[in-house]
């Protein structure tokens, strides 16, 4: 396993959020919006898919802009980010994490070059799976 990294759900401010974090904390950040990465969701070109916030110590916050189907409740907005080895423990993983949960989308290779999944596990922590792939 390289890291446990928080990830954060905005309402469409995520743009907003991440950039005021990184004044306060003098971090890096990259954005990636929806229309830049190609998503299919129209509608939300300008709304950010991806961004991550890195601190000279290594402390990283992750953050997107809620996908336009699913709505935003606070409480379901923070999720744990698992970043995995290899295709062997991020199955491995999913699935013991997953067992009794519920799986909000299965993994999958996703069109920006990593396998991916979602689930809520049965104690209702939200959680993503997340294992680069060779290119």
């Amino acid at each position: 396993m390289k890291a446990f990294i928080p990830y954060l759900n905005f309402d469409g401010n995520a743009r907003e959020a991440m950039t005021f974090y990184q004044q306060c904390l003098g971090a890096d950040l990259t954005l990636q919006a929806f229309g830049e990465a190609g998503a299919p969701f129209p509608g939300s070109e300008k709304l950010i898919m991806h961004a991550r916030l890195s601190t000279q110590a290594g402390a990283v916050i992750m953050a997107s802009d809620s996908m336009p189907h699913v709505p935003l409740v606070l409480g379901n907005n923070v999720w744990v980010t698992q970043d995995c080895d290899s295709i062997e423990e991020i199955e491995r993983l999913f699935a013991a994490f997953g067992e009794g949960g519920s799986v909000m989308m299965p993994l999958a290779d996703q069109f920006w070059g990593a396998r991916f999944g979602m689930l809520t596990d049965k104690y209702g922590i939200n959680w993503m799976f997340n294992h680069e792939l060779a290119k």
